[in-house]
This record gives C-alpha cells, structure tokens and sequence, in this order.
C-alpha cells in the first residue's frame, strides 16, 4: 500500500473540487474523488490516478454508503476536503421547504457526517487537515439567497466548533470562503442574471464581476492553492479561520 498521504474531496468531478484533486495529486497526495458518478467523476479519477467514489450527499443513505465505500476502498484519509455545495436564489418569501432543506443536507449535514467519521482516526493517527469551502456568503449576508447565505454561515460555525474542539490534537480544521469563482455553477448564475435582466451574458459576467474590487472573478485553481497550502505541514498554526479569498470584496 503507497505511503503517500491520502486526499479525500467531495464535489471533485468539476471546478473547485477538481482543481482541488488536481493541485493536491500535483503535490503528491493520493486522491479519492466523490461525486455523483458518470463519466466525468471516472476519467477525473483515472487521470489522476486516483479513486472514483460515487455518492448523492443530499441523500442520507447514501453518506452513509459513502463512508462505507471510503473504509473498503480508500483506507485511512489523512485530508478531507468537504467541497461539495449546492446554491440558489429566491426571495425569501418564495424559498421552499425542499430547497432550504437540500441545501442544509449538502451544504451542512454533509461535510458534518464525514468530519464525525473520519477525525477520530486522524487524532490517532497523529496527523490530518480538515478544508471546509465556504463562500464568502458564510461571512456575509446577500439578498436573494437566504438559504445559501444560512447554510454557508453553518458550515463557518462548525468550523469554529471544531477547530476549537481539536486545537490540542495535531488535526486542523479552517474554512476556505471564496467569492465568485469561474465554474459551472457561476456560469449558471449568469445565464439566470442575462435571462432575468434581458442583458448579454458577457454583462451579466461582468455585473458579477463588480462586486470584487479586482473586477473579476476568481479561477478554481486559486481556490486550490488556499487548499494545498492549509495542507502544508508548516500550516499547524492555521487553525478555526474561514479565509476569505475574493480579490479583496470583504475585508477582515
């Protein structure tokens, strides 16, 4: 068995998520991908020589099959990288029960019921890194997205309750929180924005793009970077933060 590190990342068959697998794999870190299947998940994995575990994580048995999948065929992991999320806007008013609670299931519960399972071996082990991605909406509030903005700000909390659960093991824990960033789903925000404002989608872009003193939005691969360095071992003193990274739109 390879004494590489292993790297567990939810969400990895695309943007941030795959960014993560790949700068991690880059850094020597064996990865297991967890996604939803199909081909994408399966060539990710392939290419980085690394495992494919398919799960829905807004289905609670089927987290619980995941973490089953996880002790057969990945082993120990040394770094869990809870980066899979959900995301939507609506009036307050006219935000359902069902999508409220599909976003606390993926966005909270999720990365909670793996955090309960796999830290416990890690304190033993002597050794891990936990990675909460956030969003900047977890230390702020927009409208249009109370559900979104909610579950972000859980997900910072329990980060803080962990990291200050865990502070005396050698296990940290830190939330990444980033603003825009060009993916799948920003992409689809722009596509809603351009429908509902009858503008192009090269301006919807750009409207969101406003909203970061840079102009711009963020790449996956400078999410992963924030990752990869959390996972330094010169990084112990990093521990409870939720780091912003959104070209400078909520200063701390």
């Amino acid at each position: 068995m390879s004494t590489k590190r292993t790297a567990l990342v939810t969400g990895a068959s695309r943007g941030i998520g795959l960014a993560i697998a790949e700068r991690l794999t880059a850094d020597g870190f064996r990865v297991a991908l967890v996604g939803r299947g199909g081909d994408a998940l399966t060539e990710a994995a392939a290419r980085l020589a690394g495992v494919a575990v398919s799960a829905d994580l807004g289905d609670r048995p089927s987290v619980a099959s995941l973490l089953e999948q996880v002790a057969r065929s990945v082993g120990h992991v040394d770094v869990l990288v809870n980066n899979a999320g959900v995301s939507g806007s609506a009036p307050y008013d006219r935000t359902d029960d069902a999508s409220w609670d599909r976003m606390m299931e993926i966005n909270v519960h999720a990365p909670f019921a793996l955090c309960r399972s796999l830290i416990p071996p890690m304190v033993k082990a002597g050794w891990g890194r936990v990675i909460n991605v956030a969003s900047n909406a977890g230390r702020s509030g927009y409208a249009y997205t109370s559900a979104y903005c909610a579950s972000k700000h859980a997900l910072v909390g329990l980060t803080r309750a962990l990291a200050a659960e865990l502070a005396r093991t050698p296990v940290t824990v830190n939330a990444v929180c980033p603003g825009w960033v060009r993916t799948d789903m920003s992409a689809d925000a722009v596509r809603r924005i351009a429908d509902k404002t009858k503008r192009s989608e090269s301006e919807a872009e750009a409207e969101l793009a406003k909203m970061s003193p840079q102009r711009r939005l963020l790449e996956a691969a400078e999410v992963a970077h924030v990752c990869a360095m959390l996972c330094a071992d010169d990084a112990r003193g990093l521990h409870g933060q939720s780091i912003v990274l959104d070209g400078g739109q909520l200063m701390a």
